[in-house]
């Protein structure tokens, strides 16, 4: 057989794939009532939806229902950051006309609101770590590029390993430090991560805005990836709200229980965080918002008239119906795993929505959100024949601010991890001081026994 071409190796390479996939569907395909027989709990999850408890943590509080005599009860939304409601942590900071991701941030980390020094002393070491090394920055970010944001941060975040000279270390005091380093340097990695994609992907020019160190979080990312570098109070504060938001929330989302499972095992926390963002990569995840975005920009595109609420009406039935969108009959950006009623970030991510409409001129985009919330109920129950509660989520209206406030959508999610990342590191220092042993869950092999058959045999 003579030597392949380029083009057919290729081929053939995806004609293998393609038939042996059908091998692997047939190997694991297992039958589904075995898992109610042996009382497996698929997802990690009871026959009435609430999750199973593997542990125990007094970092974040997720309450959406009340389990009265063994049955879940549907209630308003509340989320707790180690025991602080997150609506007084929101409207503290509003009312003294601060930034609060950063006091958010020293909260989760250290267990309690800081005084005005310990606030000061925070938030002058993180400025002090925002800017990237500039070899980090040539070797790691402009020489590979990547398409997906979220791999760039993945990536980036373990090559940090080969910069720390104790990377190793899992005694509190060098997680902390480690910590700290992350949460502070991760929206350059962000920002610049993005800048570098639309350099390569679209020879767009870069521009590379060095972080300030007096500046917040929120201030220094819309500094970072707009052209000028500019930005206004309004945005400024309604971007600290979204970090807030997003900082954490609770042990048993599937970020930070990756961050569980993998600090358990005792390795570093270069590793221990690019699994968790590789983890809210995806679009059952932190990906969400995206395709919030990537929805709405089809409706818009399809419906030429967003005030005629008939044509919006038989579109949104054609998403719920599998015809229209990704052909998945999800409505984005509605539902939760723990909320019933409503998700608290939902309700006042909606309400600096609107005064971000109000400012930009988006009243109209911002009605239509608010007419598909409102209605997504009725329509479900049209498009379907099912009556359920379609309760917005945060990616309802995160999705809306990121667009108003002119935030790529490639990286959206990247900006949840840069929010997130101070939850998942308070929930890798918790872990390394209570657990004792690897997490290590069981499977039940259901394939035994199988004789091995010589090759010439087979």
């Amino acid at each position: 057989m003579g030597k392949m071409n380029e083009f057919e190796t290729i081929q053939a390479r995806e004609l293998y794939c393609r038939m042996m996939s059908d091998k692997i569907a047939r190997c694991n395909d297992v039958d589904l009532s075995l898992y109610e027989k042996f009382d497996v709990k698929r997802g990690l999850r009871n026959a009435n939806g609430t999750g199973v408890i593997v542990g125990l943590t007094k970092i974040g509080c997720v309450d959406g229902y009340d389990m009265i005599d063994g049955e879940k009860k549907p209630k308003e939304g509340k989320l707790y950051y180690r025991g602080i409601n997150v609506e007084d942590l929101v409207d503290g900071t509003m009312k003294e006309k601060r930034k609060g991701y950063e006091e958010t941030s020293y909260l989760l980390l250290f267990g309690k609101l800081p005084d005005r020094q310990n606030l000061e002393i925070y938030n002058e070491y993180l400025g002090q770590r925002r800017e990237l090394p500039f070899a980090f920055v040539r070797d790691s970010i402009l020489t590979a590029p990547s398409l997906d944001i979220m791999n760039k941060l993945s990536r980036c975040v373990l090559s940090f390993y080969a910069f720390d000279e104790n990377p190793d270390d899992t005694s509190m005091e060098n997680v902390l430090r480690q910590s700290i380093d992350l949460i502070a340097r991760m929206p350059a990695l962000v920002c610049y991560g993005y800048q570098a994609k639309v350099s390569y992907d679209k020879n767009a020019s870069l521009h590379f805005h060095r972080p300030l160190p007096e500046l917040s979080t929120a201030e220094n990312i819309l500094r970072m990836i707009r052209p000028m570098g500019t930005y206004t109070e309004l945005e400024a504060t309604i971007l600290d709200i979204c970090l807030i938001l997003h900082a954490e929330h609770g042990g048993g989302n599937n970020s930070a229980f990756t961050t569980h499972v993998i600090s358990s095992s005792g390795t570093d926390t270069y590793a221990t965080i690019s699994a968790a963002i590789s983890s809210l990569k995806g679009p059952k995840h932190g990906g969400a918002n995206v395709k919030v975005v990537s929805m709405m920009r089809a409706l818009k595109e399809n419906v030429k008239d967003i005030s005629n609420k008939k044509l919006v009406d038989d579109y949104i039935i054609g998403i719920l119906q599998g015809k229209h969108g990704d052909h998945s009959g999800l409505l984005y950006g509605f539902g939760h795993a723990v909320y019933t009623l409503s998700d608290p970030r939902a309700v006042i991510l909606k309400k600096m929505a609107r005064k971000l409409a109000e400012d930009k001129g988006l009243m109209e985009e911002f009605e239509l959100y608010e007419y598909i919330e409102e209605n997504a109920s009725r329509l479900m129950f049209e498009a379907r024949g099912i009556e359920r509660t379609m309760m917005a989520n945060v990616d309802l209206y995160s999705g809306f601010v990121y667009s108003a406030l002119d935030i790529p959508i490639e990286i959206s999610t990247p900006l949840f991890a840069a929010s997130r990342i101070s939850g998942w590191c308070a929930h890798r220092m918790e872990e390394l001081f209570m657990a004792e042993k690897i997490i290590r869950p069981a499977y039940i092999n259901i394939e035994r026994d199988n004789p091995y058959i010589p090759l010439n045999e087979r």
